[in-house]
């Protein structure tokens, strides 16, 4: 059985590859736009005190 592939929120691209310190600040102050588990593009609405961003597969994930 293999591992699961884990994505980064902002850009989409393996988590295993460098260069995500970028990422990693941007998501800080915003939602994920990219789905951790499959890589699909999440549907994000954003309003003034919160965020939510859908994933078809995966569900919902709100702001903390």
């Amino acid at each position: 059985m293999s591992e699961a592939q884990v994505y980064c929120g902002h850009c989409g691209e393996a988590l295993d590859a460098s260069g995500h310190d970028a990422c990693r600040e941007r998501l800080r102050m915003e939602p994920p736009r990219f789905c951790v588990h499959c890589r699909r593009r999440m549907q994000v609405q954003v309003t003034p005190t919160s965020w939510t961003a859908r994933c078809v597969e995966h569900g919902e994930l709100s702001s903390p």
